[in-house]
C-alpha cells in the first residue's frame, strides 16, 4: 500500500526507512517501534545474522544487511540491496556512532581519527547516496542521531565525540539545504545520556535513574517521521539535565 499524505501526518504503510547502528540502544528500539507502526525497514548491522536471532521483527517487512560505518564500501552496498528489495528509499536514521575518550593534554589523535570515520564521514557517505532516492519519495526524511554534546561543550566530555557531534549538526543543515526544493527534511536529534550501554563507565555522566529510555528515542524518531513538509524540525534537544545554554 502506497503511504499517503494528510495536512497533519505522513503515513508509514508503504514507505522504507534506513536504521544504522540497529543491533542495539536507539537503533534497535527504533527498529522496534517503526515495525510496529507498519514501516518496512531495512537495518544496517555489523552481525546482522546475530541480529536475525535475537530481535524478533517481522521479516517480510525487514531486510538486514551488513553495515560497518569504519568500511566504506558497505554504505553502497547496503543502499543497493534496500533498493533491490523495496524499491524506494523514504528515510534515513544515522545512528550508528561511537565515544573514546580525548582531551586537549592527554590521548592520542587516532581516537579522533577513529570517531571522525563513524561519526562524520559514515552519515556523510549515507546521505549523498540516498539523497536522490529520498528527492523521489517527495517527503523523504533524514534523522542524524547527534548529542547535547553537539550543542555546547560541557567540562569533562570527550574534546573528540563533542567536535564531531558539532561537525554533525553542520552536515545536518547542509543536508537540509540540499534536499529541500524536493521535499527532503531533516532533523539533527540530540539527546541526552540515554539509557544504553553506549555511556557505560563514562566520567560524569547523567545517573542511570535520570537517562533518557531508548524506547522515548524512538518514539520521537516515529514523531519525526510522520509530520508532513510543511513541519520542518532542524534540532530537537531532549536534555536529562538542567542547563543554562540549551
Amino acid at each position: 500500500m502506497a503511504s499517503t499524505t494528510s495536512p497533519r501526518s505522513i503515513a508509514p504503510e508503504g514507505r522504507v526507512i534506513m536504521i544504522s547502528g540497529a543491533a542495539r540502544g536507539i537503533g534497535l528500539a527504533a527498529a522496534r517501534v517503526l515495525a510496529e507502526e507498519g514501516y518496512s525497514l531495512s537495518l544496517g548491522v555489523r552481525q546482522p545474522e546475530k541480529l536475525a536471532q535475537e530481535a524478533g521483527l517481522p521479516a517480510d517487512r525487514v531486510l538486514l544487511h551488513r553495515f560497518d560505518a569504519t568500511v566504506p564500501e558497505d554504505a553502497a552496498a547496503w543502499l543497493d540491496s534496500t533498493l533491490a528489495r523495496f524499491g524506494r528509499i523514504d528515510g534515513l536514521i544515522n545512528n550508528a556512532g561511537m565515544i573514546k575518550t580525548l582531551d586537549l593534554r592527554s590521548g592520542d589523535e587516532s581516537v579522533l581519527d577513529d570517531m571522525w570515520e563513524v561519526n562524520v564521514k559514515a552519515p556523510y557517505r549515507l546521505i549523498r547516496l540516498a539523497l536522490p532516492h529520498l528527492e523521489t519519495s517527495g517527503n523523504g526524511r533524514i534523522i542524524n542521531v547527534a548529542s547535547t554534546d553537539g550543542k555546547r561543550y560541557r567540562d569533562g566530555v570527550s574534546v573528540a565525540y563533542a567536535m564531531t557531534k558539532h561537525a554533525v549538526m553542520a552536515l545536518t543543515h547542509a543536508a537540509k539545504f540540499a534536499g529541500w526544493d524536493h521535499g527532503v527534511r531533516v532533523t539533527a536529534l540530540c539527546p541526552g545520556a540515554v539509557a544504553t550501554d553506549f555511556v557505560a563507565g563514562i566520567p560524569g555522566v547523567t545517573p542511570a535513574a535520570d537517562r533518557i529510555p531508548p524506547e522515548t528515542i524512538a518514539d520521537t524518531i516515529a514523531f519525526l517521521l510522520r509530520l508532513p513538509n510543511a513541519s520542518s524540525v532542524a534540532e530537537l534537544v531532549m536534555n536529562t539535565r538542567l542547563e543554562t545554554v540549551i
